[in-house]
């Protein structure tokens, strides 16, 4: 039950947590996760605010690192030597109701705080389950002059605007002297053996309803091509499931909706188009 304050117990907080299979990490024994306010009943904003009523989300600066066109894939382990890092969490909407289909771009620096612009180590992208999970597995990313430890990461519910932010470390020396680090971003992160384990759930700008699901991606049968302009994929374009189009002169089919971007053709992305 909500306590007086509008806050929920910390029984709640663990029922909760079990609830979606995950127990949420704690730092200073305080609430930490977004899925700490599933059924609360309590309006809520950007990540973090619908874990504990920080303020709305941010987002940061891309950095001059991007690229696009990142391998499908949830593990990087295998890039480089470091420090095993395991990331994982929740895609929330308004609500608090986990949104499946996210993509989630992750890119960091190497262990000696180095970023691969030739290839493509230490990133990937990856899409949140049915239950709106995400997992990366990964190293703890090395530092570089200027900045403090941290994860870059874009994110794109279907259908939805791309949201870039970075991840940071609780307890570096760098995060008081790094003019773009921000406390609302920080992960939650546990020393597991050898292993370190972070948590964090974000929260989008996605109108949901308390209490209901959120909606699965389903291909919409269709017996023809949609007309996007020109019938070619096309940067900027908002496809909806069973919209066809064509790429290099290869036919495609949209299998969810979402508004396509650079980097995410067709080829690149099998998750949101199939070849027809």
């Amino acid at each position: 039950m909500p306590t007086p304050d509008g806050m929920i117990s910390r029984k709640t907080v663990l029922k909760a947590a079990a609830a979606l299979g995950a127990a949420p990490l704690l730092v200073g024994g305080g609430v930490a996760l977004a899925r700490d306010r599933i059924d609360s009943g309590e309006p809520i904003g950007f990540t973090p605010e619908c874990h504990d009523g920080d303020a709305p989300t941010i987002e940061q600066i891309e950095g001059p690192y991007f690229k696009p066109n990142s391998p499908l894939r949830s593990s990087m382990v295998n890039d480089g030597p470091g420090t095993r890092l395991v990331v994982s969490g929740y895609v929330f909407g308004r609500a608090c109701r986990p949104i499946s289909g996210v993509l989630l771009d992750f890119w960091q620096a190497d262990n000696g705080g180095n970023y691969d612009n030739v290839t493509y180590t230490f990133r990937g992208h990856q899409f949140t389950d049915a239950n709106g999970a995400y997992k990366l597995d990964t190293i703890v990313p090395g530092l570089y002059p200027g900045r403090t430890r941290h994860l870059h990461v874009k994110l794109q519910a279907p259908g939805r605007s791309i949201i870039t932010t970075q991840l940071y470390f609780p307890g570096e020396p760098r995060n008081s002297t790094d003019s773009i680090y921000d406390p609302r971003l920080l992960m939650n992160v546990r020393q597991n053996g050898q292993t370190r384990e972070a948590s964090f759930d974000f929260v989008l700008d996605v109108p949901q309803t308390p209490g209901t699901p959120s909606p699965s991606p389903t291909v919409t049968p269709t017996g023809g091509p949609s007309t996007p302009p020109g019938g070619t994929w096309a940067a900027g374009t908002a496809y909806k499931a069973g919209d066809r189009v064509t790429y290099s002169g290869v036919s495609y089919t949209c299998l969810q909706a979402h508004t396509a971007m650079a980097g995410w053709e067709p080829p690149n992305v099998p998750a949101l188009w199939q070849r027809s």
